[in-house]
C-alpha cells in the first residue's frame, strides 16, 4: 500500500468531511507563509481555527513569483491586509546551494530549471529578504503590513526579525 493509499484510506474511514460554512475571505485578514516541512503545524503556531487564515507553504517558506499571485489573489480578491512570514531553524533548503541543486538535476534530466531553487545559509537574512520581497511588490496594496519570523524546530519557539 502506498503513502497516497493509505490517505484515502484514511479519508475514507472518515466520511464526509464537511467543513462548517464560512465565507471564503479569511476573518483575521491574514496570510501566513511558511516552509513545507512537514514537522511544522502551520496553524497551530499561531492558534488558528479554519476560516481565519490563508496559509501558503513551499521549500523553505520563500516568498517567490508564485506566493506573490498567491498574495495579491489573497488580498485583492479576498481582503487580507497582513502577511506573516515563518521560516525555520533546520531547514532542508540550507543544506543545498542553488548551482549544485541544478547541476544535480541537470545531470539526471538533461534539462536545467529555470526556477529558483532560492537557498539560503543564514534563516534571518532569508525572512529579511521574503519581507522585502513583499513590501517591493507593486501588485500587493497591504505590502508594508508584514512580519517575519524564525520557528525553532527543536524548542518551538518563534523569534521575530527585524
Amino acid at each position: 500500500m502506498t503513502s497516497i493509499d493509505v490517505l484515502l484510506k484514511r479519508n475514507q474511514e472518515l466520511g464526509e468531511v464537511t467543513p462548517p460554512e464560512r465565507p471564503a475571505p479569511p476573518s483575521l485578514e491574514v496570510a501566513v507563509l511558511t516552509c513545507m516541512d512537514a514537522r511544522i503545524r502551520a496553524a497551530d503556531l499561531f492558534g488558528l481555527e479554519l476560516g481565519e487564515a490563508h496559509i501558503l507553504r513551499n521549500a523553505g517558506g520563500v516568498v517567490t513569483d508564485d506566493v506573490i499571485r498567491s498574495l495579491a489573489l489573497s488580498q485583492r480578491k479576498l481582503g487580507t491586509t497582513g502577511v506573516i512570514i515563518v521560516q525555520h531553524t533546520g531547514c532542508g533548503v540550507s543544506t543545498v546551494t542553488e548551482d549544485d541543486f541544478k547541476d544535480e538535476l541537470e545531470q539526471e534530466t538533461g534539462l536545467r530549471p529555470t526556477w529558483s531553487v532560492e537557498a539560503f545559509r543564514d534563516v534571518e537574512s532569508s525572512v529579511r529578504r521574503s519581507m522585502e520581497r513583499v513590501r517591493r511588490s507593486p501588485y500587493l496594496p497591504h505590502a508594508q503590513n508584514v512580519r517575519g519570523f524564525v520557528y525553532d524546530i527543536k524548542a518551538g519557539g518563534l523569534t521575530e526579525v527585524q
